[in-house]
């Protein structure tokens, strides 16, 4: 029976792991209809104002624990908002305004890299064998071929943009590794509301010392408020929600690799929304990812396989 359990709480957390990755995938086409209407880093800023307005509501609706209480709250809520969410925003958005998306999906690709560097560092429980690390490099490597970047623009091109989202990429890696490692007990709800609150202060601080970013510059559109509150209620409130329970259960690492998921499916959006190609080697690189998390998760499948066939010879 315990077993049982343990196979459906696997089941639902993977279910939830291509759901984010689903939702998480309609980032793009949502940014790339806003920012025609809204400054990047103002764009950023104003997604996590709704989000967060929306979990403090939930928050305070589900639980009297819908606020830090704690010093370990705290330093959840900091961590997760300065980094993950605020940092990791700010970064993306600046950096990507110099760089072709291709580019930037590629070192976004570096989180969950970053992440095992992290974790080596602030979780020495984590153990990673060399077939889960070859796992990790097999999902990076079907990043760049689904991506397919210019190789002028990723070794040349602009090395300002490029260090950014590198930055980028290990504010995002940092920011999970140290949500998982201070391990509060404030509600997911509470903690990601108030995360989204000191994400919002810092990218809105970020936006008025900039001097290119202003009220001024808005000119909003049905497109670009529509890509806004999907930003804002799908993939902050929603999708951050899901991404900090699965935290814990998954790890930092683990569920950072959602990063290749999400460009598989940012790839199919922009094939029906942009009407981008879908190639041979578009097709090959969602076969080498896939290759990469069945080598991630090898003794886990190696064990279901294994109960699956007990239960086929005992009948």
């Amino acid at each position: 029976m315990v077993g049982e359990s343990l196979l459906v709480g696997r089941y639902r957390n993977a279910a939830l792991f291509v759901f984010l990755a689903a939702i998480w995938g309609g980032t793009y086409p949502a940014v790339t209809v806003g920012l025609s209407s809204f400054p990047p880093i103002l764009y950023a800023a104003l997604r996590l104002d709704l989000g967060a307005a929306l979990l403090l509501l939930y928050a305070g609706w589900r639980t009297d624990y819908w606020r830090p209480r704690t010093r370990r709250d705290w330093a959840v809520v900091a961590a997760a908002g300065l980094l993950t969410l605020g940092g990791y925003g700010i970064l993306q958005n600046i950096g990507q305004q110099t760089v072709p998306s291709a580019v930037a999906s590629v070192l976004a690709g570096l989180i969950p890299i970053l992440t095992i560097g992290f974790a080596k560092l602030f979780l020495p429980d984590e153990r990673f064998g060399p077939v889960e690390l070859l796992g990790v490099a097999v999902g990076f490597l079907g990043l760049v071929v689904i991506t397919d970047p210019d190789p002028s623009n990723l070794l040349g091109g602009n090395a300002v943009g490029l260090a950014i989202l590198v930055l980028a990429a290990a504010s995002f890696a940092l920011g999970g590794v140290l949500t998982q490692r201070i391990d509060s007990e404030m509600p997911f709800a509470a903690q990601t509301a108030w995360a989204m609150v000191v994400g919002a202060a810092a990218s809105h601080l970020a936006s008025a010392a900039t001097p290119t970013e202003s009220l001024a510059e808005v000119d909003p559109s049905l497109a670009g408020v529509a890509g806004l509150v999907y930003l804002g209620v799908v993939v902050s409130a929603l999708g951050y929600l899901l991404y900090f329970s699965l935290l814990p259960r998954l790890g930092s690492v683990e569920l950072n690799l959602i990063t290749y998921a999400i460009a598989g499916f940012g790839t199919v959006y922009s094939w029906l929304l942009f009407t981008e190609p879908v190639t041979a080697t578009t097709l090959l690189g969602f076969g080498i990812v896939l290759l990469g998390f069945g080598l991630l998760k090898w003794k886990r499948l190696g064990a279901v396989y294994r109960g699956r066939r007990r239960g086929v010879e005992s009948d």
